[in-house]
């Protein structure tokens, strides 16, 4: 492990962000203000403004433009960063599909925040589980420093699929809270990120295309591809975490298990409420309550097999979402039930709509929460809860 040079500084999880595009070394940055992602292209700007950062900054009018701007450059070679937030993503929507389909390893970072309408700015995962379905790969991260750490790791497994990458950490409570980060020595991560040189590009000497009409049949095999390089997500994004960990000494996983062993009842979640609920276990081990936490990390592709692993022999698991589907309720606890189906002893899982729209919720409604639910038979809609 090699830690000098490393310098823990006080940082927003936007700066974090910023922090960690710098430190990638993109030449193209297609970006557009959206609260509460603006202050990562503010910090990126001031990085150029002062030399700190050799890549063409592109403000362009619209969120649409900005995806529009990242796919051209990411073929041409290069590697391409970008960041946005809740209105601003769904309007890149059917971009995003595109940008799949080009096998763009475009890295973007999602500020979790309230869609529209009504009209509102707090943390809620809703959007960027709205594209879940485009097929772009999605991590979900808890604090400054696993945004930081996670932008970097991104690169490494999008650059390997040739798949685009969504970091997404929640508004406010991570966007804009201050904490220790420590900053990687850029050697450190040359070493661990080498330059973007992908097989095919735009290359006048070399002609290739993309986007072109296609056959049913070469569409079919298309997406075939792009599930094959799904699938080899999860390994790599392990792999990427432990060889960045071997490096600073810091690690993630993709699926974390948090005192589980013993557990009779098990909360999974992903994102900042992590931390509220990793408090939440402690207050209620401290009274006896065998209670465990399963924090999910990468959340596209679904590492079934993890998670199979993290609850296997648990009798009950609660979901937390914050966000919502209307219709069937929280999205991740309808992705677990999926993911757990067939399993031999499966645990009962009980959904809970807990956060949803930012609402706070705090370690003694976890508390309340899990010891509402324990022992009740399992239920296939989601629970509202505050």
């Amino acid at each position: 492990m090699n830690t000098e040079a490393q310098r823990p500084v006080l940082l927003t999880g936007n700066h974090a962000v910023a922090w960690a595009a710098r430190l990638a070394r993109p030449k193209v940055a297609p970006v557009y203000p959206i609260t509460p992602q603006t202050p990562v292209l503010e910090l990126l700007t001031e990085f150029q403004a002062r030399g700190e950062f050799d890549a063409e900054i592109i403000t362009v009018e619209s969120e649409h433009s900005v995806m529009s701007a990242c796919i051209p450059a990411s073929l041409a070679g290069v590697r391409v960063f970008t960041a946005t937030a809740s209105q601003g993503l769904l309007l890149m929507h059917e971009l995003l599909h595109y940008a799949a389909g080009a096998r763009a390893p475009i890295v973007m970072a999602n500020v979790n925040r309230t869609v529209a309408s009504p009209w509102a700015f707090w943390p809620d995962q809703t959007d960027s589980l709205a594209q879940r379905d485009t097929g772009w790969i999605q991590y979900y991260v808890e604090t400054a420093q696993e945004a930081l750490d996670t932008v970097l790791q991104a690169y490494r497994v999008a650059e390997q699929v040739l798949l685009p990458v969504m970091v997404n950490l929640d508004a406010f409570y991570v966007s804009h809270a201050l904490e220790p980060v420590v900053i990687p020595a850029q050697e450190l991560v040359d070493a661990y990120l080498p330059p973007f040189d992908p097989p095919h590009r735009l290359d006048t000497a070399h002609v290739e295309s993309w986007g072109n009409v296609v056959s049913q049949d070469m569409f079919y095999r298309h997406r075939q591809a792009t599930e094959e390089a799904m699938a080899r997500v999860p390994g790599l994004a392990a792999d990427a975490d432990r060889e960045w960990a071997e490096r600073c000494g810091r690690s993630w996983g993709v699926v974390e298990r948090y005192r589980c062993d013993g557990a009779t009842s098990v909360i999974v979640t992903m994102g900042s409420m992590c931390g509220t609920a990793r408090d939440a276990v402690d207050v209620m081990r401290d009274a006896g309550q065998a209670v465990g936490l399963v924090k999910l990390r990468l959340f596209r592709p679904l590492p079934v097999a993890a998670l199979r692993a993290a609850l296997a022999g648990m009798p009950e698991v609660v979901v937390l979402d914050r966000n919502h589907s209307p219709g069937i309720g929280g999205v991740l606890h309808q992705e677990l039930r999926a993911a757990l189906y067939g399993m031999p002893d499966a645990p009962r899982i009980h959904g809970l709509l807990a956060g949803v729209g930012g609402v706070n919720v705090p370690v003694d409604k976890i508390c309340g929460f899990v010891r509402g639910v324990a022992g009740t038979p399992e239920v296939p809609a989601s629970l509202w809860v505050r």
